[in-house]
């Protein structure tokens, strides 16, 4: 089995919106999305997918965007972004996906002897006192995550994020440490557009750091692992 990571799909069949105006990058867009997918995904692969998955305000707006999502090949892991206002409770998300689709919330899965842990994140360093209210609890709900693998049977671990996991310098935030002491074999995050890949990190403790933004990928999912 194959690891993949692609985020920000930004879908939004009901209410189409274009996504060139955020830059060139995006010319071709959805399409480009599901192209790239077919190109580079096969039926015994999983892709995680962390965040801002359709612009649908409401789930009854973004199943559309969801079925769509589904019906690529391989399995998906979905965690929320900032963008994703139509993610309802988690039981209630989860009760309509179809199968082979997996939303992550507070806990985490394990697929083939992969593990897949983490949360949505938020900006770094928090601008205001909301914004650090909510690290805050991005920073439990990692730890939640973390600690459902207890107990559970895995050879691999992949840590995934919507917002990158350090600062604008490059520091580490405490949801990078706290991954870090996980010891996964990657972590991946999106939310980042226009960003220069080369004046990123590439690695934290030697834990790969990967920018899986749709935009950045060219809309071709990562290869993030290749597992026997």
């Amino acid at each position: 089995m194959r690891v993949f990571a692609i985020a920000d799909p930004h879908l939004s069949r009901l209410h189409p919106k274009p996504m060139t105006i955020f830059g060139p990058n995006w010319q071709g867009h959805p399409e480009a999305f599901f192209r790239g997918w077919r190109e580079v995904v096969a039926e015994g692969d999983l892709v995680i997918v962390p965040g801002d998955i359709s612009w649908a305000m409401r789930l009854g707006e973004a199943l559309p965007d969801l079925l769509d999502l589904a019906a690529l090949p391989g399995k998906k892991v979905l965690l929320k972004g900032n963008h994703d206002y139509w993610w309802p409770s988690i039981s209630r998300l989860r009760s309509v996906l179809p199968p082979g689709m997996y939303a992550l919330q507070n806990d985490a899965l394990v697929l083939d002897g992969v593990a897949v842990a983490g949360s949505r994140g938020w900006q770094y360093p928090p601008a205001t006192p909301e914004d650090k209210r909510i690290f805050a609890r991005e920073v439990e709900r990692f730890k939640l995550s973390l600690q459902d693998l207890k107990g559970k049977a895995y050879r691999h671990l992949v840590v995934a994020f919507h917002f990158p996991p350090f600062g604008p310098s490059g520091e580490a935030t405490p949801l990078l440490e706290l991954a870090a002491e996980a010891k996964p074999q990657a972590i991946v995050y999106g939310h980042l557009h226009g960003a220069d890949p080369e004046k990123l990190p590439k690695e934290y403790r030697g834990i790969p750091l990967h920018l899986v933004a749709a935009d950045a990928l060219a809309f071709r999912p990562k290869l993030i692992l290749e597992v026997g």
